[in-house]
């Protein structure tokens, strides 16, 4: 313990005694800056010079001045926070600018909060918990929240998919830019394939995690590390010939913007780079000035040998000075709250762009600048601005395009690699997968058609980006079709394959974009039973009593008009009523017209005709159909019952069926059948070799619709299976599949596809045994009873009103038969 408090001092005395550098030290400055800096980096360095300039521009234009403390922690935050703790409590300093390195700010930030000295954090990215939990802490640095939209626009232009981020681990603002650019590709229909840890400190780990970028196709790397990372990474990547076709390369700002202090063999391992960066607008005269002194300076300061540019790095540092300088100008407290609200209130235009802090924040850039490594050097190729896009000059005449492509040739931006689809050769259901030899040529070719290859055809036209692909005939079973994707020697696998759980341990499925479930169908047969009474069926009992009603109604009217036309009956009454009741019934099957003598009779009895040919019509169809129905019905109606009978069945050879029905229904393994198409099955169930077959539903809805007037579905259908396209596990392009499968499907194009598929098998005469008959009520044949009736009453008051004018004998008979009917 004592050893360690003693490192301390000596570390701290250490930086103290050498590490101070001061700037225009005398007895009457106006105030001190402190500054916390890597100065073994090429960025601390830019910030180094950047700031010195900064308080020297002041000097000139004010007869204030201001000291720089500036110390080095050599990227170590134990360092950072003991030379922090030391400008605060010995060298009295009023703000801190400060590390470059979240890991050395949130040391900073704890003591200069502590302390209420503003600290202005040089970090790429500083997350928002922290300027909430520490008051005084401020991103100088402009947010790269925009940056990872960028770079989601590049990819959205080549139309890749395989999408991977190499980040530094460790470094906990890259938790922040992956969700940043995840959010991003999101939008784009696409996603973040894989995320790849580096650690720090170089190790002999780094060529094993580079292994993994061997996997993939077309495969766009996002590289978000730190300069001397980046840079053993390439190198690494190049000695391993992961840099040549078939992977394209994107950097971020953090290794972009030093991309400019890189010397000609540095860049021969980047060949083909993208890059992505900060935009510096130069501004004229002010920039041209600080571009030479900076150049003047660096080289004086023997920071490098190769370039003295200075970068986007060295203007922030350069604004983050003159902000400070310019709040204490103002106020002559040391530190404390007033100086921070000093500082947030700047607001100009300085050499990183717009400076403006938002909850204690600069502002996002909007701008961003984009570059090729090509060659010895690097070209600019254009620029990217957030609501405008991809364009070649930043002015007023500056035409904008969505895509990249518009700036001109990139290198390696595309992908060659085609992938490699496995399609079932062994299929017995053609419809959806048919796999067809062309023996017209010497080399061997083949064909391929069917539901399920036109629908991946559909599917990867709604992509969001190119897919380029080829089928493969595969003469093997379902499982090993799907242990293909496993062992890498297919890329997918599209086919009527259905979804079962043993297959998830090789692969991955989309979901399923047929009906899901498992049918058992069965021969139909004749339904016996007691039909005694079946000839009554077709209509109610209410039907029967109104046709009976209507029948004697009719028969009486046309009786009365009639009867001055006929002898007189004789005998009892009931044989008088028989002879009225007779007469009624022979009109319902003859019209009877030269036995009728009155035109009122006639009529009545000619639209009674009628009615009665459409009742004895529906009669006679509606009893035909009911007898047809009545006798057909399913041969089997459980599993029991198959179980019970020891009966054999049947199911498509190659499937999972086979397994199912033996693990699952319990169906014993010598008891089950396999066969090699649809024919094999119906013939075998006509000739009664299996009692039973089972397939899965879109299987069985092309076989009742081939063969649908002998067999049925017997039992409701089993929730399994379904068809689905097979991919790698973890594959980048399932979710849009899922996503392109489910607008196809919304758009009625999978329906409109099934329907055609089935168009050619369908049955126009289909017997459903299960079907219910119904038997016809009153209620169906209202207009016609009513219409007959109401003639009949018509003719009747017509001929009662008429009665009045006849001689007296027939009003003598009237009376007569009207005193009958009131008794």
């Amino acid at each position: 313990m004592h050893k360690f408090a003693f490192l301390l001092w000596f570390i701290s005395m250490h930086v103290i005694i050498h590490g101070n550098i001061a700037a225009n030290e005398s007895s009457d400055d106006k105030g001190i800056i402190g500054a916390i800096l890597d100065k073994s980096s090429r960025i601390g360095q830019e910030h180094a010079v950047a700031m010195k300039l900064a308080l020297e521009d002041f000097y000139q234009k004010s007869i204030q001045s201001f000291s720089l403390h500036i110390r080095n922690s050599q990227g170590d935050p134990l360092l950072a926070a003991i030379a922090a703790k030391d400008l605060i409590d010995n060298q009295k300093v009023q703000a801190i600018i400060g590390p470059q390195t979240w890991a050395e700010t949130s040391l900073v930030a704890e003591i200069s909060s502590q302390k209420r000295i503003p600290f202005l954090s040089l970090a790429e990215a500083t997350p928002e918990w922290a300027m909430k939990k520490w008051h005084f802490l401020l991103q100088s640095s402009p947010s790269q929240i925009m940056q990872m939209k960028a770079i989601a626009e590049i990819v959205k232009s080549w139309k890749l998919y395989n999408i991977t981020m190499i980040y530094e681990d460790g470094d906990s603002s890259s938790t922040k830019i992956l969700s940043q650019l995840s959010e991003a590709l999101t939008k784009f229909g696409t996603e973040l394939s894989n995320a790849i840890a580096i650690p720090p400190l170089v190790s002999s780990s780094l060529s094993q995690q580079l292994e993994k970028l061997r996997e993939g196709q077309c495969r766009v790397i996002i590289v978000h590390l730190s300069f001397p990372l980046a840079l053993n990474l390439f190198e690494t990547a190049k000695r391993m010939n992961i840099m040549g076709e078939g992977n394209v390369w994107i950097t971020t700002g953090s290794f972009t913007s030093l991309v400019h202090s890189l010397n000609a063999s540095t860049i021969s391992n980047m060949q083909g780079v993208i890059g992505v960066k900060s935009y510096i607008p130069k501004l004229f005269p002010q920039y041209a000035d600080f571009y030479r002194r900076f150049r003047k300076k660096f080289s004086s300061e023997n920071f490098e040998e190769f370039n003295y540019e200075p970068g986007i790095f060295a203007a922030e540092a350069y604004d983050a000075a003159r902000i400070v300088v310019d709040a204490m100008r103002e106020t002559n407290q040391i530190g404390g709250q007033l100086l921070l609200d000093k500082i947030m209130l700047s607001n100009f235009t300085g050499l990183s762009g717009k400076i403006q802090f938002t909850k204690h924040g600069r502002a996002p850039a909007h701008t961003f600048k984009i570059i090729n490594l090509i060659g010895r050097s690097y070209r600019e190729i254009g620029f990217w601005s957030d609501g405008l896009g991809f364009s070649k000059y930043l002015d007023e005449k500056a035409s904008y395009s969505s895509s990249v492509k518009e700036l001109g040739k990139v290198v390696n931006p595309t992908c060659a690699i085609r992938l490699r689809i496995g399609v079932p050769s062994m299929s017995n259901v053609k419809q959806y997968a048919e796999v067809i030899q062309d023996l017209s040529q010497n080399v061997p070719s083949f064909n391929f058609k069917g539901f399920s290859i036109c629908l991946f055809d559909e599917i990867v036209k709604k992509l969001p980006y190119r897919l380029e692909y080829d089928y493969f005939a595969f003469n093997g079973t379902y499982d090993e079709l799907v242990k293909q994707v496993y062992l890498k020697n297919y890329d997918a696998v599209v086919g009527d394959v259905s979804i079962v759980s043993t297959r998830y341990e090789y692969a991955s499925f989309t979901q399923p974009y047929t009906e899901t479930g498992l049918m058992m169908i069965v021969p139909i047969k004749s339904k016996t039973g007691d039909r005694t009474w079946l000839f009554m069926k077709p209509f109610t009992k209410r039907m029967w009593i109104l046709i009976l009603f209507i029948i004697v109604y009719n028969g009486f009217v046309v009786w009365i008009i009639e009867r001055n036309h006929r002898p007189e009956p004789e005998g009892p009454i009931l044989q008088q009523t028989t002879t009225m009741l007779l007469l009624a019934f022979c009109s319902l099957f003859s019209l009877n017209g030269d036995r009728l003598h009155s035109n009122l009779s006639r009529v009545a009895m000619v639209v009674w005709f009628l009615v009665a040919l459409i009742i004895s019509q529906i009669y006679t169809a509606s009893l035909a159909s009911m007898l047809t129905v009545e006798r057909s019905e399913p041969t089997v109606d459980s599993i029991q019952q198959l179980k019970n009978n020891n009966a054999i069945v049947g199911c498509d050879r190659g499937s999972y069926l086979q397994r199912y029905l033996q693990d699952a229904l319990g169906i014993n393994a010598n008891k089950i059948k396999p066969f090699n198409s649809m024919e094999s099955l119906a013939y075998a169930l006509r000739n009664k070799e299996i009692a039973a077959v089972f397939l899965d539903v879109p299987q069985a809805k092309i076989f009742l619709a081939k063969h649908c007037k002998g067999f049925v579905q017997a039992m409701p259908t089993y929730k399994i299976g379904g068809y689905g396209f097979v991919f790698p596990r973890g594959s980048p392009l399932l979710h849009s599949v899922n996503q392109a499968l489910l607008n196809i499907s919304e758009s009625g194009t999978l329906r409109d596809l099934e329907n055609r598929m089935l168009a050619s098998e369908k049955c126009i005469d289909i017997i459903d045994p299960d079907a219910k008959y119904t038997s016809l009520s009153p209620t169906s044949f209202m207009v016609p009873f009513f219409l007959t009736g109401g003639t009949s009453t018509i003719a009747l008051l017509i001929y009662i009103f008429s009665a009045n004018y006849l001689c007296h004998g027939q009003r003598t008979m009237w009376g007569l038969m009207m005193a009958v009917i009131k008794r």
